[in-house]
C-alpha cells in the first residue's frame, strides 16, 4: 500500500465527494441559494470520506520478537481458543474497529505467506461471537522463523462490506507495512502460539503498526 496522507483505496470516494461539494455549491452560487443545504451535507460527508481513509504513518517497535496490531481499535478478545484457522489451539486476540478507527491494515509479524482465504457469509455486528466463524472474511496464514505459523484475518461487519487484502502465496511480509483495509467498521482476529503470553487485555486500545500484542521466541 502506499504512504500517501490517504489510503488508495479511498481515492474515487474521496474524487466523488469533492466534485458533487463543488458542483452543489457552483448550483447554489448561480440557481438557487436553497441548494446550499444539500451541499452544506455533501460537504460534511466529504470531511467524513478524508477522516475515514485517512493514512498516517505509524513507527514500527524495533524489537523483531513483537507481535504488533494489525488494526486501530479496541481488543474485544483475548484467549485461547481450540478451533483456529491455523488447525491447532491457539491464542486468539480480537480488535474491533468502529467506523471512526483507522482503517488500513498492517502485518503483525514477519513471515512468509503460504496460504490466504476468503469465506463468503453473513455481516453480524463485528463485536458478535459469531463473527470469526459466520461473517465474510479474508485470513492470511504466516510462516514465521523457526516454522511456527499465526494467522490473522480480516471480518466484514454490520456496516462493512468490502475487505481488501493484497498478498499472496509466496509473499515476504514485513511488520507493520500496510497489507489491506476494510470499509466502514469492522475487526481483525489474530491467531498466535498457544504459548505466547498476551500483552493487552480486554478494552485496550490498539494502534496498528505500533502496539504490542504479545512476543514470540
Amino acid at each position: 500500500m502506499n504512504s500517501s496522507l490517504f489510503a488508495r483505496e479511498g481515492y474515487p470516494f474521496i474524487a466523488y465527494t469533492i466534485g458533487l461539494t463543488a458542483l452543489l455549491t457552483v448550483a447554489a452560487v448561480r440557481i438557487s441559494t436553497i441548494i446550499y443545504f444539500p451541499a452544506a451535507i455533501s460537504l460534511l460527508l466529504t470531511l467524513f470520506v478524508l477522516y475515514f481513509f485517512r493514512n498516517p504513518e505509524r513507527v514500527t517497535p524495533s524489537d523483531s520478537s513483537t507481535v504488533i496490531a494489525p488494526a486501530d481499535g479496541v481488543v474485544i478478545v483475548s484467549e485461547i481458543v481450540p478451533e483456529t484457522p491455523l488447525g491447532v489451539e491457539a491464542l486468539k486476540i480480537s480488535i474491533f474497529m468502529s467506523v471512526f478507527s483507522v482503517h488500513v491494515n498492517r502485518v503483525p509479524f514477519n513471515g512468509k505467506v503460504i496460504d490466504t482465504f476468503h469465506h463468503q457469509g453473513k455481516f453480524f455486528d463485528a463485536r458478535d461471537g459469531r463473527a470469526s466463524c459466520e461473517n465474510e472474511r479474508n485470513g492470511i496464514i504466516l510462516e514465521i522463523a523457526g516454522g511456527a505459523k499465526i494467522a490473522f484475518v480480516q471480518i466484514a461487519g454490520l456496516i462493512a462490506r468490502r475487505i481488501i487484502s493484497y498478498p499472496l502465496v509466496g509473499d515476504m511480509l514485513t511488520r507493520g507495512t500496510r497489507y489491506g483495509l476494510i470499509r466502514f467498521g469492522s475487526r481483525v482476529d489474530v491467531y498466535l502460539p498457544a504459548d505466547v503470553a498476551p500483552l493487552v487485555k480486554l478494552g485496550d486500545k490498539t494502534v496498528a503498526g505500533e502496539t504490542v500484542l504479545g512476543r514470540i521466541g
